[in-house]
C-alpha cells in the first residue's frame, strides 16, 4: 500500500530513540523527508544517516530540550528552513517518574507540565497556521493507555497525559474542515529503555529477577509478549498519511489487547 507519503515533511521529537525514531524509521521507509529532534546533536546525525539509508527523501538532525519553550519556537522554524514546511509534526517526549497520586507535588507538576503539556501545545500552535492555510497536515501525539485506563504508581503521567488527550480532541475539532488531523497513538508495553527503567525499579523492589518480571508483563498481556518498536511505527505512519486522513479525534492504541475496556 503507498500511503502517500513522499513529499511530505515531517518533524518527529524525541526520534533519537525508542518510540520516537521508530514512527521515524516508518515515515522514511515511506519516502518522507524528516526532522528528527532529541537533546544531542552527535546521536540525531547518526539517526539522521541512517534514515537516509532507509529511504527519506532527506533527513536532518535537530536538537532541543523539550522542557524549554523557546527551544520549541526554534526547533519550529529551524524545521521549516531546512524543510520548506512541515506537513506532519510527531509530539513525542519523555515520561515523568513513577509516583502515586499522594506523592505528587507542586514542584514536580509544573516541571513536567511544561514538558508534557506546555512545550507540546506550543510548537503544535507554532505550525498549524501553516497546515490549515495549505488545507493539509497531521498532528500526533505519542501518548499512553494511560490516558484512557489509569496505570497503576504512574499518577504524575496518567494526570497530565489526560490534558493533552483534551486538548488534542478539543482541537481537532476545530481544525477537520481545514484538511489537518489530530490523533493519539498509546502504546502499551513496548520495549524501549523506559520500560526496561520501571522492570528493573520493580524487580529490585520487590526481589526478583529483570527476567521474571519482564515475563510476567508479558503474561498479563492478551498477546503474551511485550511489543517491539518497529510494531509501533508503522501505526504512526499510517495515521500520518493520506490514506489516514478520515480517522481525527481518535486515541489509538497499540497495546497487545492489554486495555480491555470496550469504549
Amino acid at each position: 500500500m503507498d500511503l502517500g507519503l513522499k513529499g511530505k515533511r515531517a518533524l518527529v521529537m524525541g526520534a533519537s530513540k525508542g518510540l520516537g525514531r521508530s514512527i521515524a524509521d516508518s515515515l522514511a521507509a515511506e519516502g518522507a523527508t524528516v526532522v528528527v529532534s532529541g537533546r544531542e546533536q552527535a546521536k540525531l546525525d547518526v539517526v539522521a544517516g541512517e534514515l537516509k539509508a532507509a529511504g527519506a527523501a532527506d533527513a536532518f538532525g535537530v536538537p532541543a530540550n523539550v522542557a524549554n519553550g523557546a527551544d520549541m519556537d526554534k526547533l519550529a522554524d529551524e524545521a521549516v528552513r531546512l524543510m520548506g514546511g512541515v506537513d506532519i509534526l510527531v509530539l513525542n517526549h519523555g515520561g515523568p517518574p513513577p509516583c502515586v497520586a499522594s506523592e505528587i507535588t507542586d514542584a514536580s507538576l509544573h516541571t513536567w507540565f511544561e514538558q508534557m503539556v506546555a512545550s507540546p501545545i506550543r510548537i503544535a500552535n507554532r505550525l498549524m497556521p501553516a497546515m490549515r492555510e495549505r488545507g493539509w497536515g497531521r498532528v500526533l501525539v505519542v501518548g499512553s493507555t494511560g490516558m484512557q485506563h489509569p496505570i497503576p504508581n504512574l499518577a504524575l503521567s496518567n494526570t497530565l497525559r489526560s490534558a493533552i488527550w483534551g486538548w488534542l480532541k478539543t482541537y481537532s475539532g476545530e481544525v477537520a474542515k481545514d484538511g489537518v488531523t489530530m490523533n493519539v497513538i498509546a502504546p502499551g508495553s513496548i520495549m524501549t529503555d523506559r520500560i526496561m527503567q520501571m522492570a528493573k525499579a520493580r524487580a529490585e523492589k520487590t526481589g526478583v529477577s529483570l527476567e521474571e518480571d519482564l515475563k510476567k508483563v508479558g503474561q498479563e498481556i492478551p498477546a503474551g509478549r511485550i511489543g517491539l518498536p518497529e510494531e509501533f511505527g508503522p501505526m504512526g505512519a499510517f495515521l500520518a498519511s493520506e490514506r489516514g486522513g478520515y480517522i481525527t479525534g481518535s486515541m489509538i492504541r497499540v497495546d497487545g489487547g492489554r486495555v480491555r475496556s470496550m469504549l
